[in-house]
């Protein structure tokens, strides 16, 4: 399925896009809220600037995702692949996950640096080498998540559960 047929679809009132194929679809911009994107694959797609507010994206491949400034509030991301994932944002504008379900997703080098992760679940989620640097992770669940070698240099890890999670290699501090 092409970008341009997906919006048209939402646009008619379509939500649900299980399985399909938007491999580097351009959709940045685009309001995609309340979709249904369950196993579907948007590996490379650019959804920067997108409201995906409510969204499902259980199982997604989102390998290389252009998720910067993206609006993912409330999103159900369980068991996602968001390996090298763009989900960086400004301090003024940043990717917003707050609320997001990311239990078991891969973020294997994603880029959440400056991320809103208020609330959000990351129980069992592998976050190996991922930048989580100034990023906003109050009362986040991160219990038995990976986080080797992850930089969490100036994140708000403010009431975050990090019952046995894996901190080996953990960046804490940018001046250690």
């Amino acid at each position: 399925m092409k970008a341009t047929e997906l919006l048209k679809s939402y646009a008619a009132g379509v939500r649900n896009f299980t399985g399909v194929n938007l491999s580097e679809a351009d959709l940045r911009g685009s309001d995609l809220s309340g979709a249904i994107f369950d196993q579907a694959i948007l590996d490379g797609a650019n959804l920067s600037h997108a409201n995906l507010t409510n969204t499902s994206l259980i199982e997604a491949d989102l390998n290389g995702a252009d998720l910067s400034n993206a609006n993912l509030t409330g999103s159900n991301l369980f068991a996602a692949i968001l390996d090298g994932a763009i989900l960086a944002g400004t301090i003024l504008d940043s990717a917003n996950l707050s609320h997001a379900d990311l239990t078991v997703a891969k973020l294997i080098q994603a880029n959440l640096s400056e991320a809103e992760l208020h609330e959000a679940n990351l129980q069992a989620a592998n976050l190996d080498r991922a930048d989580l640097s100034h990023a906003d992770l109050t009362i986040a669940d991160l219990t038995q998540a990976n986080l080797t070698q992850a930089d969490l240099s100036q994140a708000n890890l403010s009431g975050a559960n990090l019952a046995d999670a894996n901190l080996e290699g953990t960046i804490l501090d940018e001046n250690v």
